[in-house]
Order: C-alpha cells, then structure tokens, then sequence
C-alpha cells in the first residue's frame, strides 16, 4: 500500500513534460531531455528521474527557456486548460522571456530583406559570381 502511494507522489519526467503538454510525444520529451534542454534545479537529469510536487524545472524550447514549479502531477494528457493547471511559470522567467520576444521582434526590422526572390536569370549571376570567387 505505501508503495502505492509512493508511486503517486512520484512520476517520471518524460510522462510529466508530455502530460503537461510541453512536448508532442513523450519520444520529443525524451530528446530534450537527453540533449540538456530540460534541468531539474539547475541540473541534467536522465529521462527516467522522477519529479514530485515543488521540484523546479528549466524547459527550453525553441528561443524560449521557462522556469517552471511543478504544481501537480498526472500521467495522463489532457486538454490545455487541464495541463495548465500541473505548473506555474515564475515571474522572472515571463519578464524574460516577454523581453527577449521584444527584442527579437525589434531586431527583426534591421535585417534588410529582398522584396522578392532571385528570378532564374539573377540565380545564374549569382552562382557565377560564388563560382569565380572560390
């Protein structure tokens, strides 16, 4: 019975990011996972560690990185508004991520773009001009 109940208390990370609807699959979990994405208060971890409720996670996903509390746990992938509930996002971590999307998005009006792509005439210039340079 007490190991029953251990077990509820208990659930393996890769479970949890998949229910918590982090990630798609649990096998897009694990990768993360594996390839230093996901710590555990400041610290890699295996696919396998177990997480419980108060643990600290860092997920990093695309440009984002969130500092996540674990609130709840569930084996079971539900709607969004449901996974929502089994984390909170740390205030630091949205002032940074917001602030990091704010300079992304005003960076992104330096870059000077063509208006249009190359037609095929301006791609043959253009890979006679990288032919004749190298």
């Amino acid at each position: 019975m007490t190991d029953q109940a251990e077990k509820k208390d208990r659930l393996r990370l890769d479970k949890w990011l998949w229910a918590a609807r982090f990630f798609k699959t649990r096998s897009l979990a694990k990768a993360a996972i594996e390839g230093g994405k996901v710590q555990l208060a400041g610290q890699r971890v295996k696919v396998s560690k177990e997480v419980c409720a108060g643990d600290t996670l860092q997920v990093r996903q695309g440009w984002d990185e969130r500092v996540v509390q674990v609130l709840a746990l569930s084996d079971q992938r539900r709607g969004a508004a449901e996974a929502q509930l089994l984390y909170e996002e740390t205030a630091a971590s949205i002032a940074r991520r917001e602030a990091e999307s704010a300079a992304r998005k005003a960076a992104g009006g330096m870059i000077d773009r063509p208006a249009q792509r190359p037609n095929k005439k301006q791609r043959r210039q253009i890979h006679r001009f990288k032919d004749s340079s190298a």
